[in-house]
């Protein structure tokens, strides 16, 4: 499996080594974490599809949110699933491997810029209520979207093409359980280290590129509820914040450990915990973190599973 190559034309993905047992048991785990990610971002597109009192712009981009969290960890958890099934370790075709690492990369910039409008939304909605409703006009809003599905596919081509460009002729087992890029570039013979600063300094740009909106936004917001004279109208302002601010606080900071460093070769076991964070448990997390806070959206749920009773038992 690992000799020595021209270029690699396939892969082994090393996974989660250990006994039968474990590997099940991680199985069992990561298969139940998946399902309720699918159900959970599926409710949350199906209520604000059909219910009235969810037609607004912060729901609007949460329904696109959940799309994307939906697709990120649908991208890599089937093949870690599958993997964890075979006894040995799983074979991946080079093909295979140049898609799932556009789409995951593609996906999660997307979700990134979305995260930069969704604070702009926020800050719009609480410092300039008055004038919410002809800012955020549905034609802003569907901009803003195909702006972020776009730039999230078009700005990761290259990136994905230059570590495909290399010679991967030290060994075609990667150490992760998907085509991690870092365990990628360890496995080329040739000298990365341009490569790897200028995807050091593209990652920067992504994540810096949305993150100050983001804190310009809740810079103005924090300080706009706190002129608020009444307890109770802070604490409704800042319950209308306090969803996206935790999901940007765990997207933002599982991703800078993981992308933006200038050596992207870092240790795998490192590597792998990260990417667990970013593909199977923030989208287990996210309906989790958008519904319990949210009285609209609890609501609805309550709702829905009532008109839902209602059928069956006609």
């Amino acid at each position: 499996m690992s000799g020595n190559y021209s270029s690699a034309t396939e892969f082994y993905l090393v996974g989660f080594p250990g006994s039968r047992h474990l590997r099940y048991s991680l199985f069992a785990t990561f298969l139940f974490l998946y399902s309720v990610s699918l159900m959970g971002n599926s409710v949350i597109i199906t209520i604000v599809c059909v219910d009235k009192r969810l037609q607004s712009p912060m729901y609007f981009f949460l329904s696109h949110l959940s799309v994307l969290e939906i697709l990120i960890t649908s991208v890599i958890v089937p093949v870690m699933l599958w993997g964890l099934l075979l006894p040995g370790m799983l074979r991946i075709s080079l093909r295979v491997c140049v898609v799932q690492l556009f789409l995951n990369l593609s996906l999660g910039t997307s979700e990134f810029s979305l995260l930069g409008a969704m604070a702009v939304d926020r800050y719009v909605a609480v410092c300039n209520p008055l004038r919410y409703n002809i800012i955020m006009n549905s034609q802003t809003c569907n901009w803003v979207v195909i702006v972020s599905w776009v730039f999230g596919f078009f700005f990761e081509i290259w990136p994905v093409y230059a570590t495909f460009q290399f010679t991967f002729c030290k060994s075609n087992v990667v150490n992760n359980f998907f085509c991690d890029r870092g365990q990628l570039l360890k496995l080329s013979c040739d000298n990365t280290q341009f490569t790897e600063f200028v995807l050091f300094l593209m990652a920067i740009v992504i994540i810096a590129g949305s993150l100050i909106p983001t804190v310009v936004s809740y810079t103005y917001i924090i300080s706009t509820v706190l002129k608020i004279p009444s307890a109770s109208g802070r604490r409704k302002a800042f319950s209308t914040c306090a969803s996206h601010f935790t999901f940007v606080v765990i997207g933002y900071g599982s991703c800078f450990f993981l992308y933006v460093k200038p050596k992207q070769t870092q240790a795998a076991e490192y590597n792998k915990i990260v990417s667990l964070l970013i593909s199977v448990v923030t989208p287990f997390l996210n309906p989790f973190i958008f519904t319990l806070r949210n009285d609209k959206v609890i609501e609805a749920l309550r709702d829905g599973v009532k008109r839902c009773c209602h059928l069956i038992h006609k």
